[in-house]
């Protein structure tokens, strides 16, 4: 097998660039001496009751005896390490807190959740039933849930590795009730004037006089029609609660999100504010002045419930948060929340769901967030290009927008939310993430998130139930075929794996590898002038003497193309010096330089890249 790339002589060009053949078809990153300690995040998210489960059934509706579930005790010390080995500084365990489920835990003190507001069998994990617990489906021995999720914490800094979990401060499961919440903490809703639609230290929004109705669709079955004894289209609740999507009406649509209830931050019914605004000072101080604005204030009670969840999370060893639907939730209390834990923990890894553009700076800067989903724009974009709808050099537009805070702004390919790039209706095959993910990862400072099976490809194509397939059901009992090739039965060995499965990961091993570069971590990237396609697009990440010229091709065929240095750039290349491609190639690239401004060729095989320095492994 040729190596991915290659360039041919160009006699009009004033640089000649010649590369022999390669027939090691090893996609093994270059072993690099004397790297510095990777500061760029590499977020490794993980579905926790899916991850461990070895059982294949996967009867759509099924239980977790039918279709097995993972458990806690799963993440040993072979699957931390192949965790670890994918570059990741932060594994986020999702579903770790004790949300909604169809099972029946009442030995161990925990009711029963009613089928007819839980979305799946398994639940939805944004249903928290209880802030100050795990979910009893992750535990050998229920008993000591919480102890087993400590011994995870614990072994994940074992192998170098911080622990974030979800925090859901928008909505709580619509049958909330902590049996595990320490002394003295009341429930939410516990203290409510619920003869009131809106009071300050509400917990909740309330329907007065009406009572809530499960919603009803002619294409909707709760669980598949299956039967249970709870399933019988009512739920009490006098009176009705506004729905977490924020839906007032006492029976919501089948659409919203009926399972949950929204939590009242003292944004009054009209829009209104119950508390005070961030003086516009604010924006440029660090948390220490902003945890200092609130201290005098009168706040809602809400806030303070959800602070002190957040420390007590923290007390417990876990390193940071995942917020879902942070701009639900007004900036202030974000300025309030995250003060508070950097106070407490000020390496603290805050990572907020916001899909606002316009808001992004916002929640940065006065809600005080480490890092935001950059969906709207990157990942939208990337997604265009990989189905070919979208020039590859498109992405510079959507990397611009953000270009003052991209340090700021998670890059991802696939996520919980997300298809699965393997899936049909995304791009059909795993390969097609290989340029993305070196695209995704190498063109800015930006933070990595790999979703667990991205790398192995996992195509999410299992009918779990609730849902449709595409994406990796998270509301149902069901196994991850790809990921359990590559668990092998809890050896977490690869030993299922296919070659192309094998190699697939390998690769991806291969791009976090170079995460530990410099120029990588903190350069700054400058578009590289191609023609003679739009598929391939090209940059340059430069620090100090360190220059990466990264090359990647969308297109499922291989493309020549050219590329023209700037007169800046040109000087980056040395007369007579050799290029090394870190990624693809073994070989070395002999480069004659005559003048500046110089253009050379460049052909890459279909959905290749090539990653080259100026600088030898030991100069690295």
């Amino acid at each position: 097998m040729k190596k991915r790339f290659y360039i041919p002589l160009l006699l009009s060009s004033t640089l000649v660039v010649q590369g022999c053949s390669d027939d090691n078809e090893s996609t093994q990153a270059k072993t690099i001496v004397n790297k510095t300690e990777p500061v760029k995040p590499v977020v490794y998210q993980v579905f926790t009751r899916l991850f461990g489960n070895t059982q294949t059934a996967n009867i759509p509706w099924g239980t977790k005896e039918q279709n097995g579930v993972g458990k806690f005790a799963d993440f040993n010390d072979a699957a931390l390490k192949g965790i670890k080995e994918l570059g990741t500084t932060h594994v986020w365990y999702t579903g770790v807190l004790h949300h909604a489920l169809v099972g029946d835990y009442t030995e161990y003190g925990i009711s029963q959740d009613d089928p007819d507001v839980v979305k799946g069998r398994a639940g939805s994990p944004y249903a928290i039933k209880d802030y100050y617990d795990v979910n009893p489906d992750l535990a050998v021995n229920v008993t000591n849930r919480i102890e087993e999720f400590s011994a995870l914490i614990e072994r994940t800094h074992d192998h170098d590795m911080k622990v974030i979990i979800d925090i859901v401060p928008n909505h709580v499961a619509r049958d909330y009730h902590s049996t595990a919440k320490p002394n003295g903490v009341k429930d939410f809703g516990e203290q409510d004037d619920t003869s009131k639609a809106y009071a300050k230290n509400n917990n909740f929004y309330y329907v007065p006089g009406e009572s809530f109705k499960v919603p009803t669709s002619d294409s909707y079955q709760v669980l598949g029609g299956n039967k249970h004894p709870l399933a019988d289209g009512q739920f009490s609740e006098i009176p009705a609660k506004w729905t977490g999507n924020g839906a007032r009406a006492p029976q919501p649509d089948i659409n919203d999100w009926y399972e949950t209830v929204k939590v009242n931050y003292g944004v009054k019914p009209d829009g209104s504010l119950d508390f005070p605004t961030l003086p516009k000072a604010l924006e440029n101080q660090g948390y220490r002045a902003h945890y200092a604005f609130w201290q005098d204030k009168e706040l809602p009670n809400s806030w303070y419930k959800f602070r002190n969840i957040a420390l007590y999370w923290l007390d417990k060893g876990v390193d940071g948060f995942r917020y879902d639907m942070a701009e639900m939730v007004p900036v202030e209390f974000w300025s309030f929340l995250n003060s508070s834990i950097k106070m407490h923990k000020p390496d603290a890894f805050l990572l907020a769901e916001v899909y606002n553009p316009l808001m992004y700076r916002t929640y940065i800067h006065q809600g005080k967030m480490d890092y935001l989903y950059d969906k709207v724009g990157f990942y939208d974009t990337l997604k265009a290009i990989m189905q070919g709808k979208q020039a590859a050099s498109s992405i510079f537009n959507a990397q611009q927008k953000v270009a003052d805070i991209e340090q700021h702004m998670l890059h991802f390919l696939e996520n919980h939310d997300e298809q699965r790039i393997a899936s049909p209706d995304f791009a059909g095959d795993a390969a097609w993430g290989k340029p993305a993910m070196v695209v995704s990862h190498l063109i800015s400072r930006s933070p990595s998130l790999l979703y667990f099976g991205q790398d192995v490809g996992e195509d999410g194509s299992e009918n779990a139930g609730f849902g449709s397939p595409t994406r990796t059901s998270i509301f149902d009992y069901i196994g991850v075929p790809a990921h359990q090739a590559w668990m092998n039965n809890g050896k977490f060995d690869g030993g299922q794996l296919t070659a192309e499965q094998a190699q697939l990961r390998q690769y991806y091993i291969s791009i976090m590898a170079l995460n530990d570069l410099p120029a990588i971590v903190a350069g700054d990237m400058a578009q590289l002038m191609i023609t003679g396609s739009d598929s391939v697009v090209g940059f340059v990440r430069t620090l100090g003497q360190q220059s990466l010229w990264v090359l990647s091709n969308f297109s499922q065929q291989a493309k020549t193309v050219t590329i023209t240095l700037t007169p800046n750039q040109a000087t980056m290349l040395k007369p007579n010096s050799t290029l090394y491609d870190l990624l693809e190639s073994h070989n070395g690239i002999l480069v004659s330089d005559e003048k500046q401004n110089t253009t050379f060729t460049l052909t890459l095989d279909a959905l290749s890249s090539a990653v080259l320095t100026n600088k030898a492994d030991h100069e690295l």
